[in-house]
This record gives structure tokens, sequence and C-alpha cells, in this order.
């Protein structure tokens, strides 16, 4: 064994059960007793059809157990809830199988990467894929590991890429049909992105896409003349979606390199800051929508690809919806990516606004003058909601946030840092909210806070805000009984009315939030579930 893959701890006897088929996760949202993809179902709307915990009984909610891990790094993995069994990561590359009705662990498989990999901002793991009884696995040392759901043994390793060049991956992988989907992260150290599809039986890489273009490929002119586009980041650090209808699998691609210096890289630099339609048995481009072309504020465009098929101009369209780290909500038509609309929904200064195409009407700050919204974004990684029953789209924004940029000549070196400059506080001598948290929330007002909107999906019109204190990372979960459940950085676990925001319910957790909550039930009880701080929070009702 792998000096790097240290052990699986049987604490039962016999098998677990699993069995996955590829059925049953096209069918997902129709078995909501279960969590079978890291956002739910291939829709990602991270909606969940049980309505037994609804507004009328909520408030009745009580911890039911907790599941410790053994890492400081903090906790941003979604479980899989599999027919009894909630299958979740630790950091930094742990998985356990644990009884979702007592938190007992059956089995931990753990694996230690690499120690020269190189994540930008955490030892982070998002969660697992599975597919028949096969739980996927992606690594922070750039590997894809398949892991028997039974046992906790492995079954195959396969190198993805190199993460002596900064490649890393801390995303859940997707399984499609009988392939597993991933994508690799590490733009701040000017890797070149890429999608790629195994096969789930063997680990043999099936088509690969790369996210900047190479010479003689449509988009490649989008890069100077010079060899940036070969280190011009483009990464993927969060899951995608897939249209089975369509056979196409949505996938949002991040930052250009350097991040904050575009002077080195003129050009709109495509496929960087967009979303891609990728066709899923072949991985080739069928279109592509850039958010913020040559972008020079890390921009990330890594959001979750939410699909939703909704009345449109009075007729019913296949949508893709799109809360921007740019500060813009987005509608576009799913089967061939026209731009149907786009609305800021925090604070924008750097656009005047989008034209008739999408295209940001960019405003250049002067270099004293804050950038909103800032570093961060209006919102970033963290998965958003979309509930058919009420039609709004729900989003954690971080509101009234701005930063100075600074950019700087940056050569790249393989393997180290390619940022092009740096971030800075636009408020002398006060600390501003960053992606690490902090224990103690020393942030003014002045510096922004954190909020769950509720969008209209056609106007992008806000129909409720819920405020918080300090800014959230949390992702939102919604239900058939119109429940809405998010966490945030001041520790708390929450349930609000997804209709009007009004707060229903709330749980301390002692730690940051930084995950997304699932729904699942056994034994005809609904339970909900969150990671939090160093732990796993599970709750129903008082009986």
């Amino acid at each position: 064994m792998s000096p790097r893959a240290l052990l699986v701890l049987s604490l039962v006897a016999g098998s677990l059960p699993a069995q996955v088929s590829y059925d049953r996760l096209l069918h997902a949202s129709q078995e909501p007793r279960n969590w079978l993809t890291y956002s739910g179902s291939y829709m990602s709307q991270r909606y969940s059809a049980l309505s037994q915990i609804t507004p009328g009984n909520v408030k009745t909610l009580e911890q039911k157990w907790v599941f410790q891990v053994e890492s400081l790094q903090k906790l941003e993995a979604t479980p899989l809830a599999v027919d009894g069994i909630l299958y979740v990561t630790q950091p930094p590359n742990d998985v356990i199988a644990i009884d979702a009705r007592t938190g007992r662990a059956f089995w931990i498989y753990q694996y230690r990467p690499a120690p020269g990999s190189t994540p930008c901002c955490g030892s982070v793991n998002r969660g697992l894929a599975i597919l028949g009884d096969t739980l996927f696995l992606a690594t922070l040392d750039a590997r894809l590991i398949a892991i028997d759901a039974k046992s906790g043994k492995p079954l195959w390793n396969t190198k993805v890429a190199d993460y002596n060049a900064g490649y890393t991956m801390t995303l859940a992988p997707l399984v499609v049909k009988d392939k597993v989907l991933v994508g690799v992260a590490g733009g701040e150290y000017g890797i070149r992105g890429f999608v790629a599809a195994y096969d789930a039986k063997s680990g043999k890489e099936a088509w690969r896409f790369y996210t900047i273009p190479g010479p003689g490929e449509p988009g490649h002119d989008t890069w100077p003349a010079d060899d940036s586009w070969a280190h011009g980041g483009a990464p993927i650090w969060v899951t995608g979606s897939f249209d089975p209808e369509l056979n196409l699998t949505y996938w949002g691609i991040g930052n250009p390199g350097p991040d904050w210096n575009p002077s080195q890289r003129k050009g709109a630099n495509l496929y960087s800051d967009s979303a891609v339609a990728l066709d899923a048995d072949t991985g080739k481009l069928k279109w592509y929508f850039q958010f913020s072309p040559n972008d020079p504020y890390d921009y990330d465009s890594v959001q979750i690809p939410v699909l939703a098929d909704a009345t449109w101009g009075g007729r019913m369209r296949k949508l893709l919806l799109w809360a921007n780290r740019n500060g813009f909500f987005y509608a576009l038509d799913r089967t061939n990516g026209q731009f149907l609309s786009g609305h800021p929904f925090v604070k924008v200064n750097w656009a005047s606004g989008l034209d008739d195409s999408g295209k940001p009407v960019a405003t250049p700050q002067p270099p004293e003058a804050p950038v909103y919204p800032g570093v961060q974004g209006g919102t970033n990684w963290y998965s958003p909601s979309y509930s058919p029953r009420t039609g709004l789209f729900y989003v954690s924004a971080w509101e009234d946030y701005a930063t100075l940029f600074a950019p700087e000549e940056n050569e790249y070196q393989a393997g180290r840092r390619f940022m092009g400059g740096r971030p800075l506080s636009p408020i002398p001598r006060s600390p501003v909210p960053s992606i690490r948290g902090f224990p103690i929330n020393t942030a003014t007002e002045a510096a922004g806070h954190g909020a769950v909107l509720a969008l209209d999906i056609v106007t992008g019109q806000r129909k409720w805000k819920f405020e918080m204190t300090d800014v959230t990372d949390s992702g939102i979960l919604t239900t058939a009984s119109d429940l809405l459940f998010t966490g945030g950085r001041e520790g708390y676990f929450q349930a609000l009315d997804a209709r009007t925001g009004a707060l229903l319910w709330k749980a301390s957790v002692g730690g940051q939030v930084s995950a997304a909550p699932i729904t699942y039930e056994v034994d005809g009880k609904q339970y909900v579930a969150i990671a939090a701080g160093h732990a796993l929070f599970v709750y129903g009702l008082r009986e």
C-alpha cells in the first residue's frame, strides 16, 4: 500500500448497502430520503422534496448526534446520504462511513496527500461521488481514488496532474453515466486548468478539456502571442452540473493568472471566468459564456451552475442561473449559452452594467479607490439554492465589501505563487474579511457583512434579505415545506422561512460554517446535517 494511503479501519463486520446506479442518480430528486450527489441532484438546486420538518414545527428541532473529526482544518464537505449511511470527508483527504441514525463510524479510509501539495486556501475537501458500490475522492495532490463503499478499501488510484507544478483538487467529483468528472485547482500557481473524465471501473482517462485553448484552437487568440496561456490559470474547484436531455455538463471556470496584473495577459483570456457547456461523452465544448473578460479582480466564476426549467417570456425555458463572484446575477439559456438577463445583487462599481450580450461595461476605479465587490466577491464558491416552489434563487452574499488592488509584475516559476500583485484593505489600520475566518471578528461594519438574499430569477430583484453581522461562507438548502437552512461565521445554524426570510430557529454549533446543509430521511424520520467547525452535526424533530 502507498505510504500516503495509510489506513482502512473497519469498525463493523459484514457489508454496508450502496448500489447507487446511474438510473438512481438520474432520478435522485425522486428519492429525497437520500442525498446522492454533491448538490443533491444533477440540477444542482440544493432543493429537497422532504417536508416533515415545517415552519410550524421547526422550533422543536434538536441535536441528535455529533461526529467530531480528527482535523483542525475547516470542514467544507457536503455528505452523501445513501440508504441510511452518510459518506463524508474530513480534511485533508479522509473518507468516513457513518450510521445516519446514530453517528457511529463504520469505517475510515485515511489518505495523506504528498507533503509538497500546495492548495491555495486551506487543506480542504468538499466531498465525494458515488456509483454502484464505489466512492470517488479527489485529493490535494491531484489524484482520483476509487474506494469500496462497503469496506472502505481503495480500488484504484489515478494521477490526474502533477502536484509539484501547483495542481491540486478540492472539489467533489461528478459521476455522469460510467465516467467520473473532476477539475483541477491551482490558479494561484500558474497551472493550465482542465476538466477531465475517467472510467469509473478502471480509472483510465476518457477525455480532457483544457480551460485555456492552446495554439490553433478557437479562443487561443484571446491570449498574448507568448507562452502566458500555458500557465494562465482558469482552474476548477467546485463541482459541475448535468442536463441528461441535452447531454451537456456545465462547469464554472476560475480566474486567469497572474490574478491581479492583467497587463501581463492582455486579451479576454478565454475560458477563464466563464461558464462552459461540454458534451458529457466527449468533453467537446458546445458553448461558453464569459462573465469577466481579462479579469483584474480575481473574480473566479467557480460558482455552482444551477439548472432550472421555468417560464421566461411566456414560455418554458431551460435556464442556467448564476450568482457570480463579480456581483451580477445572470440567467442564461443552457441549451446554447444565450444571455437572457443580468442584474447586480450587491454593490458593484467595477462595471456600470451589462450590455445586450451580457458583456460588462467596465468602469475601472483609480488605484486609491475601493473596488466593489472586493476580492472575495459578492459571493464565492459556497452553494446557492433554487426552490421550484417559490421560484426564488437564494445566495449567501458579502455586502458592502470592497478591496484596493495593487498590480505588480510577476515572473512565472513552476510550483510557486503567481499572483501579479496584492489586494489591500480600503479601511486604514482595520482588517477586512478574508476567505479564512478568525475565531474573533474584529472587522467593523464598514468592512462589510454577510447576508442571505432571495432573488427573483427574471428581474434579479431582491424579495427579502436576512442580514448577518459577520460574513458568511455557508451554503444553502431549501425544502418542499418552504424552509431554508444555512449557517455562517457567527457560529449558528439556522432555519428561515423561504418565502419571507423570517428567522424560525437557530442552534449554536460553536464554529464557522463553511459547508452546505443536506437533509435526508431514515426510518420515516427527516434529519438535517451540517458540517461546522470540526464536527458534523445532525438535527431532527423532538420526539
